[in-house]
This record gives C-alpha cells, structure tokens and sequence, in this order.
C-alpha cells in the first residue's frame, strides 16, 4: 500500500512539472502577460507622444501663431512696430564676464 501511494505522488509531482514549469506553463504565461502589459503601456505613451506631434505639425502648417510663437520664444524676434523691453531682476548680479555672448540673457518682455 505504502509503494502505491509513494508511485501516485511521484506521479502526480510529474504531471504538475509541466503545468507550473513547462514550455507553456503558468509561470511562462504570468512572464509574458507581463510583457505584453508594458508593451502596451508603451504603445499608449508612443501613441500619446505621436497625437502630440501630430497636432503640432497640423498647427505649424495650418496657422501662424504657432511659427510666430517659437520665433519670439526661441528666436527673440518681434513684429514690426513692437518695442521691446528688457526688465533686469533687482537682486540679480551683473556678468563680471568680458565676453557678452557667455552671461546668461536676463529675462525680457515684448511691449506692443
């Protein structure tokens, strides 16, 4: 009886080897369920990233605010007829470097 019962757990013991361990087995899937979760999480932030761009493209083509928003921002352009101000902080100290292009640009505001 003792025989019978140690072959029926061996027994046993193999056939839930490849349930738990095998080629396609619990553990395998709970892996790649995982993987095809962060593959998807990717995609919805690519897809994201890519409505993002596409809308700023159809911006840049379609209107001129966007152009001229990255030109005065970027640029430092102004319209004709604007006069430009530049307002420097009170606490900030003034470049003791030489060279003009090396100081950092105090911050500025267009006037119309």
């Amino acid at each position: 009886m003792r025989l019978i019962t140690l072959s029926l757990a061996v027994l046993l013991l193999l056939i839930q080897y490849p349930l738990w361990l095998g080629k396609g087995g619990w553990l395998r899937v709970w892996d790649l369920d995982n993987q095809v979760a962060s593959a998807r999480k990717k995609n919805d932030d690519l897809k994201a990233r890519n409505a993002k761009l596409a809308s700023e493209v159809n911006d840049l083509r379609e209107g001129t605010g966007a152009v001229e928003e990255r030109a005065r921002y970027e640029l430092g352009m102004i319209k004709d007829g604007e006069i430009f101000v530049q307002i420097l902080d009170a606490n900030s100290k003034p470049s003791t470097s030489p060279d003009p292009a090396a100081s950092s640009n105090p911050p500025s505001k267009k006037v119309n």
